[in-house]
């Protein structure tokens, strides 16, 4: 029900600008037990150098959420966007029927980013980006959602896929509870710090793949910042 996979296991590779350690199965890191986890289909920790990244390339029928770990990211895409997202933020693409974006470190040391992708309701649409600010002081000792496709979070950015991100900062000794049900399935990760799930212990960017449990007891065993993907 809690299958817990350490950051040292994960796939991975090595681009020089680029660090890149992949949860499931991404360009040329194959693993058909690790292909997604419902509708989630990417998990990548991604270390940027500075002033490098990502030139224009083309994405369709999938949402791309970004959360900065740490420095920041330019984004830049066919439809006009342009953007700068910092530690603590997150930027999402709904890539619908297509589009063409960059995403650059043009800061002074290296960005450290989780971009996560989750399939969509339906194919097609029209594409958009979206970036907003999450405060971590704001996230202290409770979840917040970050990205959601359900009406009733209208604080988060819209994705179109019936899933939540939600993220926390908790100290340590501190706990929070997760509704989950047995019908859903959730993917955890502490950006730092480690925690348990219902008494397994997770840690520093290890992966947790969670079904079948009614409610998520995390509880922290030192300083965490959490980032929590809820699907179906």
């Amino acid at each position: 029900m809690i299958d817990v996979r350490p950051f040292a296991g994960l796939g991975g590779a090595d681009h020089g600008w680029l660090q890149a350690r992949h949860h499931f199965s991404f360009a040329d890191y194959y693993d058909p037990a690790r292909m997604n986890w419902g509708a989630l289909r990417v998990w990548n920790d991604d270390t940027i150098a500075a002033g490098a990244g990502f030139p224009p390339h083309p994405h369709a029928d999938m949402e791309i959420i970004t959360y900065v770990r740490r420095g920041a990211i330019t984004h830049q895409d066919n439809l006009g966007n342009r953007g700068r997202t910092e530690a603590g933020d997150v930027q999402v693409m709904s890539a619908g029927a297509g589009i063409v974006h960059s995403e650059y470190n043009r800061e002074d040391a290296p960005a450290q980013i989780f971009q996560i992708w989750i399939e969509p309701r339906r194919r097609g649409g029209a594409p958009r980006w979206g970036a907003r600010p999450f405060p971590k002081a704001g996230r202290s000792g409770r979840l917040v959602t970050l990205a959601s496709g359900f009406a009733e979070d209208a604080e988060a950015l819209e994705i179109r896929a019936d899933a939540r991100v939600l993220g926390a900062t908790l100290k340590a000794g501190e706990s929070i509870d997760h509704p989950l049900g047995v019908e859903r399935r959730a993917y955890l990760v502490p950006a730092s710090g480690s925690v348990t799930i219902n008494g397994v212990r997770v840690g520093a960017r290890d992966g947790a793949a969670i079904s079948a449990v009614e409610t998520l007891h995390i509880a922290a065993t030192e300083d965490s910042e959490i980032i929590l993907v809820d699907v179906i």
